[in-house]
């Protein structure tokens, strides 16, 4: 059976957030962030893209698959439901199942993927909605990337 991971940086160093990586033997990850940037040191896009070369992973960010601004607005105010409707509407957009198809069909090819978002627990993030979609088109199961401890490293 095919696998999907998933993995959040929140809390997570550079280094650790790579090891972990290389620990799943990830050859790509995939973005899922809508706005691909972060306060975060070395995870916006391009630093995160050059970190991941680094170490030889792809990188590929796919915007539709990420959540609208009124679903992100949704999570800051803490309304789960509202967070997980919103961003449905988005995943049965004609864009996000394009984006849905194209990292199926990495999957299917051989790549080891892995979903990209902030939070470290994927029950409270959009990409495990993401993750379960893709394990439905493949099948496949899912796996998720450790959350780690809060470090000083960064």
């Amino acid at each position: 059976m095919k696998q999907i991971a998933t993995i959040g940086y929140e809390g997570a160093s550079v280094p650790r957030f790579l090891d972990a990586l290389r620990e799943g033997k990830i050859e790509l990850l995939v973005d899922v962030r809508a706005v691909a940037s972060s306060r975060r040191p070395g995870f916006a896009k391009t630093a995160l893209a050059a970190n991941l070369a680094s170490v030889g992973i792809d990188y590929l960010h796919l915007r539709a698959l990420g959540t609208p601004a009124d679903g992100r607005a949704a999570a800051r105010a803490g309304n789960t439901a509202e967070r997980q409707r919103i961003f449905r509407e988005q995943l049965a957009t004609e864009e996000a199942q394009a984006q849905l198809a194209q990292v199926a069909d990495l999957v299917r090819a051989g790549r080891t993927v892995c979903l990209l978002c902030f939070e470290a627990d994927a029950a409270h993030c959009h990409r495990a909605i993401v993750a379960d979609a893709l394990a439905k088109l493949l099948p496949a199961r899912v796996v998720n990337l450790a959350p780690w401890p809060e470090d000083d490293e960064d």
